[in-house]
């Protein structure tokens, strides 16, 4: 069910620090939007909400935008109530109606199915994340989204790739747009260029009622975590290199690799 709320979303007159960091982040994502074709004339662009920084800053900023983009797109914020134990259910409810937005709260007893299922200790990440993706497919497909909008950024993005390398041995990342694999469901990253440094401030600045996650948010041995400890402790003492990591995922040449599926090695010489 779509909760319709009236049109009366909140108009701001941003002012100092905040205007100057607002207009910043309009940029990056419209650049990202752009650059990857991830919204398009006619789309009904599923926003999934968890409560946090990130998907905060992202509805947030796709509203903004959306009375002077080029194109026409409508907008609808989703959130998955997990039933982890002392959840606010009325916050985000209550922030959306009083935002304007159309919503829809999916109710899933998800948080039970990983207790019972991951031992005491053990990260839940994984399992979470697949049981998430799951329902989120099946949200979009019910209410007929053209496009599922998701909260990762800059930082995630070269997070994954470091943790697939160092623990997976794939080079790979998170990309900012890909299809399902039945084809059904395109996702987008519209954070994709966005430092989480600056949606934090931004949160901040904009005062969004955050719900803390009492799943992998409340892990503290995460690898995540060390891998982004360590792009941290690396661009502290070799700043930009944080760049340079951000920029090797769009400068690839797959001559110098050893995937001869991407490069024919055996034709070189002969």
């Amino acid at each position: 069910m779509i909760h319709e709320t009236q049109e009366h979303i909140i108009k701001i007159n941003f002012s100092g620090p905040t205007q100057k960091l607002h207009t910043r982040l309009c940029r990056l994502v419209g650049q990202a939007v752009t650059d990857f074709t991830m919204i398009e004339a006619g789309d009904i662009v599923m926003v999934c909400l968890s409560g946090g920084k990130d998907s905060y800053g992202m509805l947030d900023i796709l509203l903004s935008m959306q009375s002077r983009a080029p194109v026409s797109y409508t907008l609808i914020a989703v959130n998955l109530d997990q039933k982890q134990p002392g959840f606010p259910e009325h916050i985000l409810p209550d922030y959306l109606t009083k935002l304007g937005v159309p919503f829809h709260i999916e109710e899933r007893d998800t948080y039970s199915v990983v207790k019972d299922v991951i031992p005491e200790g053990k990260t839940t990440c994984s399992l979470c994340s697949r049981l998430r993706r799951g329902i989120l497919y099946g949200v979009a497909e019910k209410l007929g989204a053209t496009k599922i909008a998701l909260g990762h950024h800059r930082d995630d993005m070269m997070e994954t790739m470091l943790l697939n390398i160092l623990f997976n041995g794939t080079l790979k990342a998170m990309p900012p747009k890909l299809c399902s694999d039945d084809g059904k469901h395109v996702v987008i990253r519209p954070l994709a260029y966005v430092r989480e440094a600056e949606l934090a401030n931004y949160a901040t600045l904009r005062n969004f009622p955050i719900i803390p996650c009492d799943l992998c948010g409340s892990q503290e041995n995460l690898k995540r975590q060390e891998v982004k400890t360590l792009l941290k402790d690396w661009e502290s003492r070799y700043p930009g290199s944080g760049d340079s990591v951000f920029a090797a995922l769009s400068n690839v040449t797959p001559s110098h690799l050893l995937d001869r599926q991407l490069f024919d090695f055996s034709s070189l010489g002969s």
